[in-house]
């Protein structure tokens, strides 16, 4: 009878420094703010502060936030399903530090921003889209033949070419 009591004791106390232990990861990472939309989330993690500055000085920042931009917009489940495969992935890469000087997107964020790029410049786009087997340097599986941003490089995070860029990046500020 006392061996079950103090077994029941231990597996109380484990429990609860799991539980404790849970929270603070939870609280220390703030994990709860990846749950909404705001863009000042991406600089929870200091390697996106550059992207952050430049999306900042852009035009797309009266118009779109980081999620607009690159998660799915067809549904809850798709957007939670890559937020959540997003977030694994770049937890993995900033634990581990093995992002190397250069951010490089998945082929899989590339199609969606892709695709949220021409979902809200349909206008602007679609007689590029009428004419896309024009274009001499047509990709097959891309819509349109070329990613917007062959063109369109410097939006909306300027010129960045590796985390150690500084154009616009003196410091991350509130936008006016």
């Amino acid at each position: 009878m006392k061996n079950r009591s103090v077994m029941t004791y231990v597996a109380a106390c484990c429990v609860l420094a799991v539980l404790v232990v849970s929270g603070y990861v939870v609280y220390e990472s703030r994990a709860l703010s990846y749950l909404s939309s705001d863009p000042k989330v991406c600089i929870n993690c200091h390697t996106m502060n550059t992207h952050y500055a430049n999306w900042q000085h852009s035009s797309h920042r009266n118009w779109a936030t980081c999620v607009d931009c690159h998660l799915p917009r067809d549904s809850f489940v798709n957007k939670m399903l890559a937020k959540a495969r997003d977030g694994f992935n770049h937890s993995v890469a900033m634990t581990l530090g093995d992002y190397g000087s250069n951010l490089r997107i998945t082929d899989d964020a590339a199609q969606r921003i892709q695709t949220n790029c021409i979902s809200c410049h349909q206008e602007a786009v679609s007689q590029m889209q009428a004419s896309a087997e024009l274009y001499q340097n047509q990709q097959s599986d891309v819509p349109m033949g070329r990613t917007c941003w062959e063109c369109h490089r410097g939006l909306p995070h300027g010129l960045t070419r590796s985390l150690m860029a500084t154009q616009n990046n003196l410091g991350v500020k509130e936008a006016l």
